[in-house]
C-alpha cells in the first residue's frame, strides 16, 4: 500500500479505496463463501462458471421480456440449484469435489456459451445499472455493503456457532466427525448451496457493473478467488483458517493488482503473479509444517 501510493499519491484516498474494492467485488464476494468450503475440506471450481451462468440467464431473461426483478429472483434460484446440484454429487455418491466442480465448472460455462453464443446482451434498467455502478448508502456501492454484511454473517457463523465448529470437524476429519454424530452430507450440502448462492449474486453485481453481459463473463475468476483464499492461512486441507484471515489477504491481492497496473504491468503478467502468490501460498504453510516437526522431532530425540 505504501508503494502505492508512492507512486500514485491519490491512491489512499477513499474514493480510491472504494473503487479498488469495486472493480473486485464480485471475486471477493465469493472468496468469503469459498472460505467455508475449503475449510471443510472441499473445493468448488465452478463458482465463476456460475457467476458467468447467473449473468447471462439475467440477460436472457430480460431480453426476453422478464421484469428485472423477478429475472434476479430467478437467478438467484438457479444459483441454489447448481450448489445443490454439485452437492449431491460430493456429499452423497462421494465423488471428491475436485472432480466435480471441475467437470460442473465447463458444464456451466457451457451452457453460458449456448444461451449467447457470440453476442453481447445490453440494455438493463437503469436501476439495475444504477446498483452495481453507483454509491447506494453514502459513498459506498451496493456490492461493498453485501461484502460486508457478508463478512460479518459468515464470520459470526463460522467462528461464533455450532455449525461452524462442525464445517471446522469435517474439515479436520471428515470420518471421526460422521462417528461424532455430525450429519456430514447435510453441512457439505448447506456449504455448497450457499457458495452457488452467492456465486449468483455476484454474477448479477457484475452484470450491473457492466450494464452487459457475455458467455465468458467472469472467466478465470476462480483464481484470484482460491489465492485469497489459501493466501489469508485457510489450510487447502482444511480445518484450519478464519475470516479475518481472508479479508487482510483480500487487501494484499487487490493492492498487488492495482499496484500493478499503476506501474503498466500487462493482465496477464498480474495473472501470472496471482499464479505464483497461489503457489506460495500452499507450499509455505506445508514448508513451515515440516520445518516444525523436524524440530520437534530433534528435541525429543
Amino acid at each position: 500500500m505504501l508503494a502505492n501510493a508512492a507512486l500514485a499519491p491519490q491512491f489512499l484516498t477513499l474514493q480510491n479505496q472504494i473503487n479498488l474494492f469495486q472493480l473486485s467485488i464480485e471475486k471477493i464476494i465469493v472468496a468469503l463463501a469459498m472460505t467455508l468450503i475449503i475449510i471443510n475440506a472441499e473445493i468448488d471450481l465452478s463458482v465463476a462458471s456460475i457467476m458467468g451462468l447467473a449473468a447471462c440467464t439475467f440477460g436472457i431473461l430480460v431480453e426476453s421480456g422478464t421484469p428485472a426483478g423477478l429475472a434476479i429472483i430467478l437467478c438467484l434460484m438457479l444459483g441454489i440449484v447448481a450448489g445443490a446440484f454439485n452437492a449431491f454429487w460430493i456429499a452423497y455418491v462421494q465423488i471428491p469435489s475436485l472432480v466435480v466442480t471441475l467437470a460442473m465448472l465447463i458444464m456451466y460455462r457451457g451452457i453460458a456459451r449456448v444461451l449467447l453464443e457470440d453476442r453481447g446482451i445490453t440494455g438493463f434498467p437503469q436501476w439495475f445499472g444504477d446498483l452495481g455502478q453507483k454509491a447506494f448508502l453514502g459513498p459506498f456501492p451496493l456490492g461493498m455493503i453485501i461484502f460486508v454484511v457478508l463478512l460479518v454473517v459468515l464470520g459470526l457463523v463460522l467462528h461464533r456457532t455450532g455449525f461452524g465448529r462442525e464445517v471446522f470437524v469435517i474439515g479436520t476429519n471428515a470420518e471421526v466427525a460422521r462417528f461424532s454424530g455430525v450429519r456430514v452430507a447435510r453441512v457439505k450440502t448447506i456449504l455448497f448451496i450457499i457458495s452457488g448462492v452467492i456465486s449468483a449474486l455476484a454474477g448479477l453485481l457484475y452484470a450491473g457493473r457492466l450494464a452487459s453481459v457475455r458467455g465468458d463473463a467472469a472467466t478465470g475468476f476462480e483464481l484470484d478467488i482460491i489465492t485469497m483464499v489459501l493466501l489469508g492461512g485457510v489450510s487447502i486441507f482444511g480445518g484450519r483458517g478464519t475470516i479475518i484471515g481472508v479479508l487482510f489477504s483480500i487487501l494484499i491481492v487487490l493492492n498487488l493488482r492495482n499496484g500493478m497496473a499503476l506501474v503498466n504491468v500487462t493482465g496477464h503478467i498480474q495473472t501470472a503473479v496471482i499464479g505464483i502468490l497461489l503457489i506460495m501460498s500452499v507450499l509455505g504453510p506445508n514448508l513451515a509444517e515440516r520445518m516444525r516437526s523436524t524440530g520437534l522431532a530433534k528435541a525429543s530425540a
